[in-house]
């Protein structure tokens, strides 16, 4: 167990002139991923679905962000709404699937909340001294959409949203992606850890050894990334020196990660969307999300085969690298390694801003159990 005076010593920002990578501690050690939960997924932004997963009055969509379960909801005003999916009488879930239901109906005694969260009814509790169904509403959490897709905080004091979002819709102009629509989602789980993942996305350093048919599609030589305060920006050219075997398309491929645990691969026609979400320590559920702008079309419905079958082989290709850095941070062989100042800008940038929100946390004793 790393002790709390260690992990702070850990948490130093690192220096672009010293660059240097997290300790294997933090990605080893499972009393990390608690504080995590708490400290950074349930204290950022969190992309939980699109707004067509919830259209009319009464459509619930359920997920989980951080240990929170959390229902969203669109009321009869038609307003979205956020809550925990957690019975205020026994902890019981008030929905139990994607569904659509004029009330939220806990499955284990029965209490019904309106679509405002608001106790409805608690069958034979009627006798009970002082209780009032007007006691009792479901907790709320923040809620936001962007571009068509929902986006929920269980904190009070997020980065605001423009800001961690800002200039996106702006740089990748003429692509649209409220004009995209959802075609279909693919589901991975990996032996490593959340941040393994993240680090391999966070640099195009690994394209020409990892990726070889990903990397005859892109320039190389022309790969940058930029940064924001809550993202880091990778864009390529599409290489024009494929002989017209690049099904990617022509213009830029723009691919985006939003602190901390956001995905946006966005390129002509489509964006795949990828979540990822601990599943332990050591274990991690990728999920990917494809949108189209013609998704019925004939010529789409090529592309989504194609996109399909080629993102399979990069995927597979990512996940045998990062189960096998996994093996190697828990060897025991590995403290903390340099970075790449030319390459791996966006580990580091990810990496401080990990280390800042967990010294935040326990510098400033907001930490339920550590």
């Amino acid at each position: 167990m790393t002790t709390k005076n260690t992990l702070l010593s850990h948490l130093r920002p690192a220096d672009p002139k010293d660059a240097h990578t997290l300790p294997a501690s933090l990605y080893v050690d499972p009393d990390i991923l608690n504080i995590e939960y708490e400290t950074i997924f349930e204290n950022t932004w969190q992309l939980i679905g699109h707004i067509d997963q919830v259209k009319n009055p009464g459509d619930q969509l359920v997920c989980q962000v951080g240990k929170i379960p959390v229902v969203v909801v669109r009321n009869q005003e038609k307003t979205l709404k956020a809550f925990h999916n957690v019975c205020r009488h026994r902890a019981g879930p008030v929905a139990i699937e994607n569904n659509n239901s004029k009330v939220l109906r806990c499955r284990y005694h029965g209490w019904t909340y309106t679509l405002d969260g608001q106790l409805k009814s608690a069958p034979e509790m009627n006798s009970t001294p002082n209780f009032e169904v007007c006691q009792f509403h479901l907790p709320q959490l923040l809620l936001r959409e962007w571009q068509g897709f929902i986006f929920v905080c269980a904190g009070d004091s997020p980065a605001p949203f423009e800001q961690v979002f800002a200039s996106i819709s702006e740089n990748i102009q003429p692509i649209d992606l409220s004009e995209m629509s959802f075609s279909h989602r693919d589901e991975y789980v990996i032996e490593c850890n959340w941040k393994v993942y993240m680090d391999n996305y966070l640099e195009g350093y690994h394209l020409p050894h990892v990726h070889p048919g990903l990397n005859k599609l892109l320039d190389y030589r022309s790969y940058d990334t930029l940064l924001q305060p809550w993202y880091s920006y990778q864009f390529s050219p599409l290489d024009d020196n494929s002989n017209g075997e690049n099904f990617y398309g022509e213009g830029k491929a723009h691919y985006y990660c939003i602190y901390p645990n956001l995905m946006l691969n966005i390129l002509p026609g489509r964006l795949q969307t990828n979540i990822i979400l601990p599943l332990d320590h050591q274990k991690t559920r990728i999920i990917f999300d494809y949108y189209y702008s013609d998704p019925s079309s004939k010529q789409t419905k090529q592309l989504i085969e194609q996109d399909r079958e080629f993102s399979d082989v990069v995927q597979d290709e990512d996940i045998a690298i990062c189960e096998k850095v996994q093996l190697g941070l828990n060897s025991g062989s590995y403290h903390t390694g340099r970075l790449c100042m030319k390459r791996e800008t966006g580990v580091l940038h990810f990496q401080n801003l990990i280390r800042q929100s967990l010294r935040d946390a326990i510098e400033g004793e907001q930490l339920k159990d550590y």
